[in-house]
């Protein structure tokens, strides 16, 4: 039978618009980095490149010291109480914006927070307890797959060998995570080094500031494009390198799949295995648990429903659905092209990464010169805010949809072509039906991450054009931060709630 081959019109129009964009922001900064050459070099770019990958580095370590042996605590202990608790903890990390979880570490760890004088929060330290606090969970989630991964006939022979844990570890553990583990460090250290929100609020001056928020310094404060460019060139290449390498590891967008049950393993059953990774589960809830707490404790008291938090909340959920829409529209043609095009799988998934490999503040700086020279800024803000949006989030979006149009089109290509159904006809009678659950879930994991952005609305917001996140920060600004607590709050619960909806979606898919 002929294969069903769908219109390549809409994909061929996807990547057109994808290139539009990313030569909107890339050749702009290409241009004017030429034209400084080497010159544009100078040691205020290298001082900051030098933080960047320090901060970065040293997060990635301490991030995968604390979240490879609390992967393996929980691959062992699969029976102590509170487990699926903790399970479900580690996806709060993932799915608040960073923003929320910054206020709540100045509440426990501030001057006047819950253990205030312990040290300078603001700085490399408070830019490093934020960065474990978020990618701990990240670690550990990705190692931990790894380990349930594991054949239970390995640990039956394991167990039939009498190995100990020493040799468990090399001979069992290790081959199976040693991949993920790498992976998961070009993953940790290249969210790190493209950092805006953590360093932008904790980094405390101009000492501690990394390449993402030197050029929004260099576009918003210092109104100096030039040197803007220049960083920009020097944190694609950074970002380019490092996405790239991260992709041929096992990817770069992770969603909220639902853990698998692990095989029965037959180690860890000692009294001083128990304590050991018992201490390991404690250390981790130590950090995870009281920002969360003080959060919640805080912000209770301090919700103000003022016209200003109605209208930022309003302009959160209209931006967030444009942006979930604009993605869906962009990725499910390059999704039904490379499903059924083997040649162009591998063309997609690097047009999805498009908002990694070119990062935002890169891009966003190409599109500042280009509109500041030719259109200006008025009345652009919201929809410069919905394509960097939407870019950010394709590579999530793909996550769900290509899995999901594979098996569709596995299903149903033959009856289609039977039956004459292309295009829009397909999509309502066919795709619509059978993968609503996984089309919602889609959208609503884009949203999620326009909620929380703060890199976007910093780049191209103005006065009068807030979201969430940016109130949040202006609140901060100004040393009004009780109501920034309260809501940070409200931006958490309404983060939560969706992705509450994005899990049980995801678990019924």
């Amino acid at each position: 039978m002929i294969a069903y081959r769908p219109s390549r019109a809409p994909g061929y129009a996807a990547l057109a618009l994808l290139a539009l964009a990313l030569a909107a922001g890339f050749l702009p900064v290409l241009r004017m980095g030429l034209e400084q050459g080497i010159a544009g070099l100078d040691p205020y770019v290298f001082r900051v490149l030098r933080f960047t990958l320090l901060q970065a580095g040293l997060s990635t370590f301490l991030s995968l010291l604390l979240g490879l042996p609390l992967a393996r605590a929980l691959a062992r202990q699969s029976a102590f109480p509170g487990r699926a608790l903790l399970l479900r903890l580690l996806n709060l990390p993932l799915a608040l914006p960073a923003i929320v979880v910054i206020i709540g570490i100045i509440e426990v760890y501030g001057a006047r927070g819950w253990f205030g004088g312990i040290f300078d929060i603001y700085g490399l330290q408070g830019i490093l307890l934020a960065h474990v606090f978020f990618n701990v969970p990240l670690a550990a989630r990705l190692i931990l797959a790894d380990l349930e991964r594991i054949p239970a006939e390995s640990w039956k022979l394991a167990a039939q060998l009498g190995l100990r844990p020493l040799a468990i570890w090399r001979l069992v553990e290790w081959p199976a995570v040693k991949s993920g583990v790498a992976g998961a460090a070009l993953l940790i250290f290249l969210l790190c080094a493209s950092s805006f929100a953590v360093v932008l609020t904790l980094g405390g001056g101009p000492r501690a500031t990394t390449l993402e928020v030197a050029i929004y310094q260099s576009l918003r404060s210092d109104f100096d494009p030039q040197r803007a460019s220049m960083l920009a060139l020097v944190q694609l290449a950074l970002c380019a390198t490092l996405a790239l390498v991260a992709q041929a590891w096992g990817g770069l967008a992770a969603g909220w799949p639902a853990l698998r049950l692990q095989p029965k393993r037959y180690d860890g059953r000692s009294t001083t295995a128990r304590l050991l990774d018992g201490g390991i589960v404690l250390v981790a809830l130590l950090l995870l648990v009281p920002p969360l707490v003080a959060l919640i404790g805080a912000g209770l008291f301090h919700i103000n429903p003022s016209p200003l938090l109605l209208r930022a909340l309003l302009t959160s959920l209209g931006l967030g659905a444009a942006s979930a829409v604009l993605a869906f529209v962009v990725v499910w043609p390059l999704a039904a092209f490379a499903v059924r095009s083997g040649g162009w799988r591998k063309v997609t998934s690097i047009a999805v990464l498009a908002s990694w490999i070119v990062p935002p503040a890169a891009l966003a700086t190409g599109w500042f010169i280009s509109l500041i020279a030719h259109a200006g800024m008025t009345g652009l803000a919201a929809f410069l805010v919905i394509a960097m949006n939407a870019l950010m989030s394709l590579p999530f979006v793909a996550r769900v949809l290509m899995p999901a149009l594979a098996q569709s089109a596995e299903a149903h290509d033959r009856l289609c072509l039977s039956l004459g159904l292309a295009g829009w006809s397909r999509f309502r009678l066919v795709e619509l039906p059978v993968m609503k659950r996984a089309i919602g879930l889609s959208l609503v994991m884009a949203l999620i991450l326009s909620l929380g952005d703060l890199t976007a609305i910093s780049l191209f917001g103005t006065q009068d054009f807030v979201t969430l996140p940016a109130l949040i920060y202006r609140q901060m600004g100004s040393y009004r931060f009780d109501e920034a607590i309260g809501t940070a709050l409200v931006l958490s619960a309404l983060v939560l709630a969706f992705s509450t909806l994005a899990e049980r979606w995801s678990d019924q898919r």
